[in-house]
């Protein structure tokens, strides 16, 4: 079934406050059984999808990767898809850290992205200013987590959530009240 949604994205820093080079899991303050809930809730969805989750024992700082992902949004659009798809196997299936510069250059490349994106990307304060947009937008709007999925001006789904719950947000938006 095909529905007539536009997608758009929105860039957010959850944890800005994080280190380039990462910090332990436990420093977010999620009790152990919580964190060990969500992990294997994760983990069980990302079966379902062929999608294997490497153990996290440290959280990185996205801020470079998003300014990365900006940049290829506006100068390489036929390598952004495939940019945020290795972004996201770097840090959830690889266990990288997607903070550190040696590792984005080398995610930048393999994507496709011309020879100096991601110093384009770092230093172009344009990039920067997008990215403070979008996360005042965000915030404004509440997201407190990644990826939120807002479905009409009904549905706000936040999180790794099942696909069965977004078709069903998609039928309710589109039959109407």
């Amino acid at each position: 079934v095909a529905y007539p949604l536009s997608v758009e994205r929105i860039f957010t820093e959850i944890h800005p406050e994080t280190p380039a080079r990462g910090m332990p899991i436990e420093s977010l303050g999620y009790p152990p059984e919580r964190w060990a809930r969500m992990t294997e809730t994760i983990e069980r969805m990302g079966e379902e999808e062929n999608i294997r989750f490497a153990k996290r024992t440290f959280t990185t700082n996205s801020h470079r990767a998003l300014l990365l992902a900006e940049f290829a949004r506006e100068f390489a659009p036929g390598s952004f898809e495939d940019l945020n798809e290795r972004l996201f196997r770097a840090y959830f299936s690889e266990g990288r850290n997607i903070g550190d510069e040696r590792v984005l250059r080398e995610i930048a490349s393999e994507s496709g992205l011309p020879a100096g994106s991601a110093e384009r990307a770092w230093t172009e304060t344009t990039f920067e200013e997008r990215l403070k947009a979008q996360g005042k937008i965000a915030s404004a709007s509440g997201v407190t987590g990644v990826p939120t999925f807002v479905i009409g001006d009904i549905f706000v789904l936040e999180g790794a959530v099942p696909l069965e719950l977004l078709i069903h947000a998609a039928e309710k938006v589109r039959s109407g009240p």
